[in-house]
């Protein structure tokens, strides 16, 4: 029973970062991969902190922005 109450707490605040992350901290991102980022945050919130803090945070792989040279 604790188990599952520290699982949530914890998968709570991690939906919670990436979330804030997305919205305060990552302004170039585009405003898909921010839609994209925060629907996984809700529904597999740990992994995608992990994924997020790994590489959504880098600009470079936004698959909505429009390269232009």
């Amino acid at each position: 029973m604790a188990f599952g109450t520290i699982f949530g707490v914890l998968a709570i605040i991690a939906a919670l970062w990436v979330i804030y992350d997305v919205l305060v901290n990552n302004k170039r991102l585009s405003d898909g991969m921010k839609v994209l980022w925060i629907i996984c945050a809700v529904i597999f919130s740990i992994i995608t902190a992990v994924i997020y803090y790994l590489v959504g945070r880098n600009n470079q792989n936004d698959l909505f922005r429009i390269n232009r040279r």
